[in-house]
């Protein structure tokens, strides 16, 4: 069974499991220094994706000057490939779409093509953040005749 949960900063076990599954993407595997993986936790909207209770991906979002900025998606690597990234950004889409504010992502090069498969479209030049490429990403609601996510 596939859950989505909406976690709260105060719910520390649960907030712990979704830092864990990005301590092991981010952290270990991409060498992101700890000090910037870990910062405004307790604005942001966190979520974590189970599957028959086990935690493998995580995600959050947080309001800045620039609308709502989608961060820190990351799904356990013997996971990939599988969905899991899709169903997560999904249920952050339900949730941050009605608030009418404007979407948006830094995105790791690599991520590119499966945010763009999800309705997100790059602007602008590469930057880095962590020492990795990133391109800014907007998300464009779909047209009124194609199915809200």
């Amino acid at each position: 069974m596939i859950e989505v949960k909406r976690v709260s900063f105060q719910e520390k076990a649960l907030a712990e499991q979704a830092f864990a599954i990005r301590r092991k993407v981010f952290v270990e595997e991409e060498g992101v220094d700890p000090n910037l993986e870990y910062d405004h936790e307790e604005k942001a909207h966190h979520y974590l994706l189970l599957i028959a209770g086990k935690p493998v991906a995580a995600a959050r979002w947080r309001e800045t000057e620039k609308g709502i900025k989608l961060e820190r998606f990351a799904v356990l690597p013997e996971f990939r490939n599988r969905g899991f990234g899709q169903i997560i950004l999904k249920e952050v889409l339900i949730d941050v779409v009605p608030l009418g504010k404007t979407i948006y992502l830094h995105s790791q090069l690599r991520a590119v093509p499966f945010y763009e498969r999800n309705g997100f479209r790059k602007e602008g030049e590469i930057f880095y953040e962590a020492n990795m490429g990133h391109y800014f990403m907007t998300y464009y609601r779909p047209a009124p005749s194609q199915p809200a996510l």
